[in-house]
């Protein structure tokens, strides 16, 4: 700039001196020769001579700036004149255009698509400024620490590119490498084996599979000149324009440069260059593959792809929103760790890691004391940078637990661990978890030590406490926990791991004791004894087997806190929830406490009965009864369970003598004479049977004692004796249904159709409600082929017996033998109407349809009837029907969860499992049905209550049902 300014200076001197020479000439006079100056004499002034500083203008103080001529910046240039590149591109082919794009990359590009929030603009505000020495030198400053740290970390750098290739190829092999294990067993392929490989087909086509030689023909320069001339308008100057001009000798000719319409120029040379582009691109394409292997790695190649993918799946505005705000909360109060943390999480969760990590440490650096912010740092740092950063945390932070934790989790080496975590207790030796932490890293002798100085240090822990008696021997534990009740004198836990510890080395007899007092310590320490928690202990003592402590404590703490009119409710809750948890000796212990502030309550006897048959022993179920039955003997139920007990165990004499007890207790007991009744027949003692059925008819008489004495007869083989007993009992009990049935029964058996439609149409005069017999008659006219007659009856039943689903269904049933499908769909779709929640109509109606609607009409059913037995059989029917093996067991464990009592459901399961199941399916479905002892289902009623099955088990009624059922859905 100085120098310019120099000749700018130089030329206003040389102008204005020639500018006053030329006026002395005009005047005719000598030169003026310039008068000395009385200054001349003085000292001269010490910036004379000396070169001008940087920057500076001669006169720019005064306004006497330089100008500058055409000869400085040479010949002047219209802007629409063309530029001296004669291709260059649109926008580019004028002066203007060049000297606008030269402005705009000048000026800084200021506008709002250009800022952005974190980065401000793009640009460099200052890339206009001058660019001094002191801008050079900083800047060789920077390249030289730059190359220095650069050098120092080059080792380093180099080692750890070059694991992290090695890891990223072990990680995502080449394709080559995957197949080299493929490629080695090509070596055996016999010469036989490759020639017998097929050939792939030809995917090309047809064109492609039989090229055609392509005749190229020269085309001629006269084809050329032809066409040329073609476009032109006029090739040689007009003589009639009085010119005299002479015509071009070589009109058309090719002249260098683009062919332009109507110019006939042809350029060659561009037509070079397009093929030797073409032919560039070709050989790019054919060096793509070497040998058959690409060089373009097509695993590692998506993977970039897919690391190019952002995670976050929100929307971008929200993130930049998010982003602005977080920093206006950093800017605004930079020592707020939660804005650090939530900037550098909101970055992880957008996939930019690094950013993250240089947000959260910047964040420990203003914010050093904060827990929060180290963690987090750990946390987002790697291996070793983690360290790195928990160490620096420590020096800020030594009396942080939850740091030193952290240091621990990241080492690897146990040793390093026990280091840390030793380090730590150094510092921080009041904290309970770092001790925890310490002790579980140790062996057990070492464990006792580290215990007995961390009781000392934290004596106020009761965990510590009972891990250190837990170590230690009976004598030394019994002292450690005397010590921590000393030290703690309101917590549970110490009394109750006393009273374990006593148990568990045979001191039974100190365990109430213990308890005892721990209740009266604690409410004299102001604790108040909350029964819940206390029973949740005996539970957790149940399970860890200590069964004397459990009862001790359900008895201290079972009547706390509770009225006397809502004991038995309460206490009976705490046992089933007790079973419900698995802690049987914490509900043996309820019901014992029950019974003994309840002895003459029967439900609660027999709750407890039924609890020891369900989770007790034989004996202790027994022993149950006996004290049951003493102090309950009108308890029929409990009388009759002790003799089934004794008759289930094959001791028949003692269920005998139970029952003569239960007689002398209940001399007309109804219940107590047909158990009676039925131990002597299943045992074979059918005389004794007899005299007691009819000692029972003369003392005892009831509808039930008639029709099991009817029913001895009729299983024995003695048809007339039932038949009389059967007139007998109807003289008494003529509204009784049962009664009419086996008398029509008895009849049919004998072929005396007759006399049984007389038998069931007397019985419905008398029991006109009685849906069985209706249905009985009905059957009895189908079989002997009269179908009007059964559907009349049907219909009469219907009337007198609105809304009976059994007779609806009985009716679509008929229909459906009878082959009248239509007929039976119409009638179904008025019993749904008129029983729109009967269970097994639906069930019914999903096998009436065809199988594409089936699933449809499963639906609906379990729409209406959720939780019906029939219906959930039928779904799973259904499954079964399909073959979906697992669904159908799961839907079979419903029903017979459900409704245990319906043997169809039992049998139809035993079937399944026959047919698809492992013999310990099956088995497990039987022993489960003998326990539930089914006594319901159409299926199920008519094998049981067959004479020919009267003496069969629960097992062998169900095999005989399987066994019957055909898979016709």
């Amino acid at each position: 700039m100085a120098s310019n300014a120099g000749k700018q200076t130089s030329k206003i001197v040389t102008k204005s001196s020639a500018g006053g020479s030329a006026a002395a000439g005009a005047g005719g006079g000598p030169p003026v020769i310039p008068l000395a100056s009385p200054l001349m004499g003085k000292k001269k002034k010490p910036f004379l001579g000396m070169p001008a500083p940087l920057g500076y203008v001669p006169g720019l103080g005064r306004g006497a700036t330089g100008f500058t001529t055409r000869s400085d910046i040479g010949p002047a240039r219209d802007a629409n004149d063309p530029v001296d590149d004669r291709h260059a591109p649109p926008g580019k082919r004028t002066v203007g255009d060049q000297m606008k794009k030269n402005q705009d990359d000048d000026d800084e590009d200021l506008n709002d698509t250009n800022y952005d929030e974190f980065n401000g603009y793009a640009g460099s505000l200052f890339s206009s400024g001058p660019y001094e020495k002191d801008d050079e030198e900083a800047d060789a400053i920077y390249a030289a620490l730059d190359k220095r740290m650069d050098e120092r970390r080059k080792e380093r750098r180099e080692l750890r590119e070059k694991e992290e290739i090695e890891k990223y190829r072990m990680e995502r092999p080449k394709i080559q490498q995957q197949f080299s294990d493929l490629k080695r067993k090509l070596a055996e392929v016999s010469e036989e084996e490759w020639l017998s490989i097929p050939e792939v087909g030809d995917a090309r086509n047809k064109r492609q599979r039989n090229p055609r030689h392509e005749k190229l023909t020269p085309v001629p320069d006269s084809f050329f000149s032809k066409h040329l001339k073609t476009g032109e308008n006029h090739t040689s100057v007009d003589p009639l324009q009085g010119l005299g001009g002479l015509n071009t000798p070589y009109p058309g000719s090719m002249t260098p440069g683009l062919m332009t319409p109507g110019t006939g120029e042809l350029d060659m040379r561009k037509i070079g260059q397009a093929r030797n582009t073409l032919m560039d691109m070709r050989l790019s394409q054919v060096s793509d593959s070497v040998s058959g292997q690409t060089v373009v790695d097509p695993k590692g190649y998506l993977t970039d792809l897919n690391s190019m993918i952002p995670t976050y799946g929100g929307d971008i505005s929200d993130i930049k929103k998010a982003r602005l705000l977080l920093k206006s909360v950093r800017e605004t109060n930079p020592h707020h760790p939660p804005a650090w943390i939530a900037s550098a999480r909101l970055e992880e969760v957008t996939g930019k890691l690094q950013v993250a990590r240089n947000l959260i440490m910047k964040g420990t650096e203003m914010c050093p004391k904060s827990e929060d912010v180290w963690l987090e740092a750990a946390r987002l740092q790697p291996g070793d940078t983690a360290k790195a950063v928990v160490a620096q945390a420590v020096r800020h932070l030594p009396q942080s637990v939850r740091i030193y934790i952290r240091a621990a989790e990241l080492e690897t080496d146990i040793r390093a661990k026990k280091r840390v975590l030793r380090k730590a207790l150094e510092n921080v030796s009041k904290s309970v978890r770092l001790w925890k932490a310490a002790v579980e890293l140790e062996e057990p002798e070492d464990a006792r030590i580290m215990l007995s100085r961390a009781v000392e240090c934290c004596p106020t822990s009761v965990e510590l406490w009972l891990a250190l008696a837990r170590l230690e021997t009976y004598e030394n534990a019994r002292r450690v926990l005397n010590k921590a009740r000393e030290n703690i004198p309101t917590d549970r836990h110490i009394w109750i791991t006393a009273a374990k510890l006593e148990e568990a080395n045979g001191n039974t007899q100190m365990v109430e004791k213990i308890i005892d007092r721990a209740i009266t310590s604690l409410r004299a320490n102001g604790v108040e004894i909350n029964r819940e928690q206390w029973i949740q202990d005996a539970e957790e003592c149940d399970k860890a087997g200590s069964v004397a402590t459990c009862q001790a404590v359900i008895r201290a703490v079972i009547g706390i806190g509770i009225e006397e009119e809502d004991r038995k409710h309460t206490w009976m809750e705490d046992s089933d929830s007790c079973v419900a948890h698995g802690a049987l000796e914490c509900a043996r212990a309820i019901y014992a406490h029950s019974l003994q502030v309840f002895p003459s309550k029967k439900s609660v006897w027999l709750r407890a009965a039924y609890f020891e048959k369900n989770h007790g022993t034989r004996e202790s179920l027994e022993a149950l009864l006996q004290r049951a039955v003493a102090h309950c003997p009108k308890a029929e139920v409990l009388w009759l369970m002790g003799a089934k007990s004794k008759w289930l165990a094959n001791d028949v004499p003692a269920a005998r003598s139970i029952l003569a007890l239960a007689f002398q207790a209940n001399p007309n007991s109804e219940e107590i004479w047909l158990a009676a009744v039925k131990l002597e027949s299943e045992n074979n003692e059918y005389e004794r049977a007899r005299r007691l059925l009819a000692k029972a008819r003369s003392s005892a008489p009831t509808a039930r004692v008639f029709m099991k004495s009817v029913k001895l007869e009729w299983v024995l083989g003695n048809i007339e004796a039932a038949q009389e007993l059967c007139t007998e009992a109807l003289k008494h009990y003529e509204d009784f249904p049962k009664l009419w049935m086996m008398r029509g029964q008895i009849e049919e058996q004998c072929e005396n159709m007759d006399k049984a439609r007389e038998a069931y149409n007397q019985g419905l005069k008398k029991c006109p409600h009685s849906v069985a017999l209706w249905l009985l008659l009905s059957r009895l006219e189908e079989r002997v082929g009269q179908l009007t007659r059964a559907r009349a009856i049907l219909e009469k039943a219907r009337l007198k017996n609105p809304q009976s689903p059994e007779l609806w269904l009985e009716s679509v049933r008929l229909e459906y033998r009878a082959g009248l499908k239509n007929i039976s769909n119409t009638l179904m779709a008025k019993a749904l109407q008129e029983c729109p929640n009967s269970g097994i109509l639906w069930a019914e109606a999903v096998f009436l349809e065809a199988r594409p609607q089936r699933k449809t009409k499963s639906v609906d059913a379990l729409k209406k009837c959720e939780h019906d037995p029939h219906v959930l059989l039928a779904v799973a029917k259904l499954f079964w029907s399909e073959r979906k093996i697992t669904k159908a067991r799961e839907w079979f464990l419903r029903t017979v969860k459900i409704e245990p009592d319906l043997g169809d459901a039992w049998a139809l399961f035993y079937k399944f499992e026959l047919q698809h199941g492992t013999e310990e399916q099956q088995e497990e479905v039987r022993k489960r049905c003998e326990n539930a002892e089914p006594r319901h289902g159409e299926l199920w009623c008519a094998e049981s209550k067959h004479v020919a099955n009267w003496q069969k088990k629960t097992g062998e009624i169900l095999a005989l049902v399987a066994s019957r059922i055909k898979n016709t859905f």
